[in-house]
């Protein structure tokens, strides 16, 4: 495989690059490092991978990129690359939203017309669905976000249909469910957590912290994304998330454990739009078709054997990190064209 991986230096495309050398591929990353949150931050992020054979990187927005070039020595594409976050999409960064998720989708999306490639697997969010899907939640469900960032990953996701059905540029969809893991991004909750446990500080919560989310580790998502780009049937959206929901409170249970001590929790007044940024997350349960369920360790049993909180961690089992073990919140499941994703029976936290 030569992939080529956009957004590279990020929190879940980091993680995928490394995967994917694993499995020997060739790994081509762009990356424009924007300034969502620090320079430093990415580059630690991509240290990991620079130097290591069949890697190479290249610092350009896609809009600028030699794309034809790039494109045209991949066999699999990888679309990560995004503006990220809920609430600054609001207001007068929403252009930044527009330029990054929509204008780059389409660009790279024009890029692969008429190339050979085998796939083009885009990252898209849960923020898709909005506050009325019925629950539990089904890729079947019409989509109704809330959110400009929910807006801008959708358009992005009819985009990529758009230039399938009318380009065959096989294109897969992924909505990622609350990742979590090494290498998250500082503005994210357990990043902000497991910080404020280290550090002794305030943890701000809004909401009374009984919503529940579908958490999941990095390194399932990179193993569901990776497989997309062999398994994903294109054309089709598939939901990728842990399978249970675990409850905020029960997250900052956890949390309190690993650090040996309670938790300063403070829950302010908020508006309404404050709490549709965080809503309740299940997924559908497994059928027939979607056989082949293989067991990952449970968010909520996370603590039991390990002491001490590390949200750089390496993930790789080092005592002190709360990522010690690949950690799904339940299960990862198989389609019927053998690609992880999360249609598992429902689990309550135990």
């Amino acid at each position: 495989m030569n992939a080529l991986v956009t957004g590279v230096a990020g929190f879940i495309a980091s993680t995928l690059a490394g995967r994917l050398l694993d499995q020997g591929a060739r790994v081509m990353g762009i990356d424009c490092f924007t300034d969502y949150y620090p320079r430093p931050v990415k580059e630690a992020n991509l240290a990991a991978l620079l130097g290591r054979p069949g890697f190479h990187f290249v610092e350009s927005t896609i809009q600028a990129a030699d794309l034809g070039r790039l494109v045209s020595e991949a066999t699999h594409v990888f679309h990560l690359a995004a503006q990220a976050g809920v609430r600054k999409s609001w207001g007068r960064d929403f252009d930044i939203y527009t330029t990054n998720n929509i204008e780059a989708t389409q660009v790279l999306l024009e890029a692969c017309v008429g190339t050979a490639i085998d796939r083009l697997v885009y990252a898209s969010s849960s923020s898709v669905y909005g506050d009325d899907t019925p629950l539990p939640m089904r890729e079947t469900a019409v989509p109704a976000p809330l959110s400009p960032y929910g807006v801008t990953k959708l358009a992005a996701e009819h985009l990529c249909h758009l230039y399938h059905a009318n380009h065959g540029v096989p294109c897969v969809s992924l909505r990622y469910f609350t990742v979590y893991g090494p290498r998250q991004r500082p503005d994210m909750a357990f990043h902000r957590f497991l910080r404020a446990a280290i550090t002794s500080q305030p943890i701000v919560l809004y909401g009374d912290g009984e919503q529940t989310r579908d958490f999941t580790f990095v390194a399932d998502a990179a193993t569901a994304t990776a497989n997309a780009a062999t398994r994903g049937v294109p054309g089709r959206v598939y939901n990728i998330g842990g399978g249970s929901r675990v409850s905020v409170n029960r997250v900052l249970e956890i949390v309190g454990r690993l650090a040996g001590r309670p938790l300063d929790v403070r829950h302010p007044a908020c508006e309404q739009r404050e709490l549709r940024m965080a809503p309740t997350h299940r997924l559908a349960p497994c059928t027939k078709r979607y056989g082949g369920c293989r067991a990952c360790q449970r968010l909520d049993v996370i603590g039991t054997e390990r002491r001490g909180c590390d949200p750089q961690g390496d993930g790789r089992g080092r005592r002190g990190g709360l990522h010690g073990r690949s950690a799904s919140s339940a299960l990862l499941c198989c389609t019927d064209s053998g690609l992880p994703v999360v249609h598992c029976p429902q689990q309550e936290p135990g």
